[in-house]
């Protein structure tokens, strides 16, 4: 590090040394940051030691500064471009595996020459902020007076990026795809407009007041009111859109517009003379924010906020400089990219299923027999589905058209079920997942009602055992009826012997891979929960109903009025009868799939299982040991149970990360739930007899964890 030092050159310009002395800073491991702090003290020392070798530092740092542009690395290094979700992914792919040429224009290029090492942001993170401060103020007082008149080198390059920035934010504001979602906008006087109105003032009279002339400045402070205002009608439509859907192109400016505000926020605080312009920490954050919003508003790093004045200014500048290396080395990460719009995207998603979830949570006995009913309407369908899976079978057809035939016959069942308004009880899951993750969210953002959310759970809980119940109780019967009936108009049994053993073979739990493929259907589920979701999300986006009634021709068929009520059934259950039957072209297709990549790849459905027990039994006349009845009994239950379990955890999985909520108190909620079986456990199964009468009992809080 001594021998970098003394080759430094005040008049030099090449980057070359700046490389070699942050190596010299950087430890082996990114995750030490007890080297890298001492490292830092260790040059900190040698700069004190030696005033000459800080002065040398302070003028070839200063050289490197002003050989190259400024603004772009705070208009673009951590702020998305404008130019849409799939052109930035492909960009950032593309720039991973080949990265782009460097020069010696820009000041983002020479982070990429001395920061080449994309873990470089952890061990700089690591160094605490005073470290960084204290080394910055010995390069500085080293340097005497003589040298600070230029001490403004950055302020050009910060004053544009502020003014870029405010054009931006205006430009994104005035997007159709915003303005259209929100009118209120066209109505009144835009505030993305107003901001770049505001800003365009305020930076002239700054630069005429750097230029010499007495200038009064406006109020700093009123820019932050016109940022808020921005910011407030964000959070507005992303309130808006959890009711009436989003689209990948509107979350994606979302995210862009609230990094935007953010970064024009910080760049205000640090070229504000007044004093006046955020008095704490919080105020650099948007004002608009709630706890729930804060997840897509990166925060300001605060180690270093703690003084006040100039110092307080220089700390704040530490901060940024470390997000903008942090947003600098993860530039091209696929994954920060998908994780900025994709949580957004998902928790819109998510929201609607949670909604669907409400249908699926019964609060009382009366409900909970509805629910039964609902469930053995659906169990009377698949019992035929069942019969139409075996005869289709029975034509030994190419492996395409089988797959087809199969997958037609799941499809049109489960849509048929929808039209109906039966229930399956597997389908619930992606559901309810959902509406408990909703009831994760609590009001203040910090404390979770656990009594309310056992009860939810409970309520949850009985509902799918109730709704598994009604499936099992019909479909098994209807199987059973039909096996039993065929001889009568056939002359012969429905399945051989042969047959009917294989169709227990394919639920014995123990002696296959059954299960697996049981996880296998979970996953399916939750992917046609996802895929419910997200065409509730389009159908609720694109205004389907509107559009159908718009069609002419459908209105001269069925009339204005029917063809109303069809638009809005189509925008209200679009998302349901896609995912259902995308669920049944998921359970059709497997076994083929697997088949050809020759991997453990088909599906058991606890349902379907149960009606081809029904069956087998009456193929083989009974004529089956205890033991296998056992075994096959087991069998669809344990299939049951891996259903319900696979997809639940992953859409609660999914919900939750939507949030931006880690649960930490999961063992908590299971004793209580356990505590409440055994208290009552015909309450805790089909519930109470009428609704208990409220109590005023303080209730258990939990501390929620955010990511």
């Amino acid at each position: 590090m001594l021998e970098i030092l003394q080759r430094l050159d005040a008049n030099s310009n090449d980057i070359g040394l700046m490389v070699e002395l942050f190596a010299t800073l950087r430890p082996k491991r990114p995750t030490d940051g007890a080297r890298a702090t001492a490292n830092v003290r260790t040059l900190t020392q040698l700069l004190k030691g030696d005033p000459a070798h800080a002065l040398a530092l302070r003028g070839y740092a200063r050289n490197l500064l002003a050989a190259r542009r400024h603004a772009s690395l705070y208009t673009e290094i951590g702020v998305l471009s404008n130019d849409g979700f799939f052109t930035e992914l492909k960009h950032r792919i593309a720039s991973r595996i080949l990265p782009p040429a460097l020069g010696n224009e820009y000041l983002s290029d020479a982070i990429d020459q001395v920061l080449y090492k994309r873990t470089d942001y952890i061990w700089m993170s690591a160094v605490p902020a005073a470290d960084w401060l204290a080394l910055i103020d010995v390069i500085h007082t080293g340097a005497g007076t003589a040298t600070r008149q230029g001490s403004n080198l950055m302020l050009p390059g910060l004053l544009d990026a502020i003014q870029t920035l405010s054009y931006r934010v205006c430009a994104i504001g005035l997007e159709p795809k915003l303005t259209n979602f929100h009118t209120e906008m066209e109505t009144y006087e835009s505030p993305f407009t107003g901001q770049n109105i505001e800003v365009n003032a305020y930076l002239a009279a700054y630069k005429r007041q750097l230029a010499g002339d007495e200038v009064a400045m406006e109020d700093a402070r009123h820019l932050l009111v016109m940022l808020d205002q921005c910011e407030t009608v964000v959070m507005k439509i992303r309130k808006k859109a959890l009711s009436q859907g989003t689209s990948i192109a509107l979350t994606y400016l979302l995210v862009t517009l609230t990094q935007s505000i953010n970064r024009l926020r910080k760049l205000l605080y640090l070229v504000d003379t007044s004093g006046e312009l955020a008095p704490d920490a919080n105020a650099i954050l948007p004002q608009a924010a709630t706890a729930s919003d804060t997840q897509f508003v990166q925060p300001v790093p605060q180690q270093g906020l703690q003084q006040r004045g100039p110092d307080r200014r220089q700390a704040a500048a530490v901060d940024l400089a470390l997000e903008l290396v942090t947003a600098h080395n993860n530039k091209y990460m696929v994954s920060d990219l998908m994780r900025d719009n994709i949580n957004l995207l998902a928790r819109n998603v998510t929201e609607n299923a949670s909604h669907t979830g409400e249908h699926y949570v019964a609060e009382s006995r009366t409900a909970l027999f509805a629910m039964f009913l609902q469930a053995a309407g659906a169990g009377l369908i698949i019992g035929f589905m069942a019969l139409f899976k075996i005869l289709f079978s029975y034509l030994r057809a190419a492996p395409l058209v089988e797959t087809f035939l199969f997958s037609m016959n799941y499809s049109l069942g489960f849509v048929f079920i929808h039209l109906l308004h039966f229930t399956v009880a597997t389908k619930q899951p992606a559901m309810t997942a959902s509406r408990i993750a909703a009831g994760l969210q609590s009001k203040d953002g910090r404390n979770i009602d656990l009594d309310s959310m056992v009860e939810l759970c409970n309520k949850v809980l009985r509902t799918q055992i109730m709704a598994v119940l009604g499936n099992l109780a019909t479909a098994i019967p209807t199987a059973w009826l039909i096996a039993m009936a065929w001889p009568y108009l056939t002359g012969h049994h429905l399945v051989s012997q042969g047959k009917a053993m294989h169709l227990l073979a394919d639920i014995d739990p123990i002696h296959g891979p059954n299960l697996l493929y049981a996880a296998v259907a979970g996953v399916c589920l939750f992917l046609a929960g996802l895929i419910s979701g997200y065409y509730d999300n389009k159908a609720l986006y694109t205004r389907w109903a509107q559009r159908i009634a718009q069609l002419r021709g459908l209105r001269w068929l069925l009339g204005p009025a029917r063809l109303q009520r069809f638009g809005t059934y189509m925008e209200n259950n679009l998302g349901g009868l896609m995912g259902n039957f995308c669920f049944g072209i998921m359970l059709g297709v497997m076994p083929l799939l697997g088949f050809l990549l020759g991997l453990p790849l088909d599906i058991r459905h606890v349902t379907f299982s149960s009606a081809n027990f029904a069956t087998a039994m009456v193929g083989l006349d009974y004529h089956v040991s205890w033991q296998l009845v056992v075994t096959s009994v087991a069998g669809f239950l344990a299939i049951g149970v891996v259903n319900l379990m696979v997809s639940f955890g992953l859409a609660l999985w999914v919900a939750l990360r939507s949030r931006q909520v880690r649960f930490t108190h999961g063992w908590r909620l299971t004793k209580a739930l356990v505590k409440r079986f055994f208290r009552g456990p015909v309450t805790f199964l089909i519930g109470a007899r009428a609704v208990p009468a409220l109590t005023f009992d303080e209730p258990q809080l939990l501390e929620k964890t955010p990511k």
